[in-house]
């Protein structure tokens, strides 16, 4: 019995030690290690590519607008010469 107390009590103390321990220390952002001068970087970088891309939308934008518009002149030119036209079967 006296054998059986001594071990669950030395088991508490054990499981307290233990539990006291720090945790491993973790970073909190892992950004942290470099420097500023190459986040500067890396911030103008992205921004860049991302003005890249919105021109790029942009000028597909346009260019479809313009082709919108020499197709409607093109459809309004047939119109025009097909209203012109003289009848050739009568």
């Amino acid at each position: 019995m006296k054998r059986t107390v001594a071990t669950l009590i030395a088991g508490l103390f054990a499981t307290a030690a233990f539990a006291q321990t720090p945790a491993p220390a973790q970073p909190t952002t892992p950004d942290s290690a470099t420097p500023p001068a190459v986040a500067k970087a890396e911030a103008a970088h992205d921004k860049q590519d991302a003005k890249a891309g919105t021109k790029h939308v942009k000028k597909a934008k346009h260019q479809k607008k313009a082709e919108a518009k020499t197709d409607a002149k093109d459809a309004q030119k047939d119109a025009a010469a097909d209203t012109t036209a003289p009848a050739a079967g009568k």
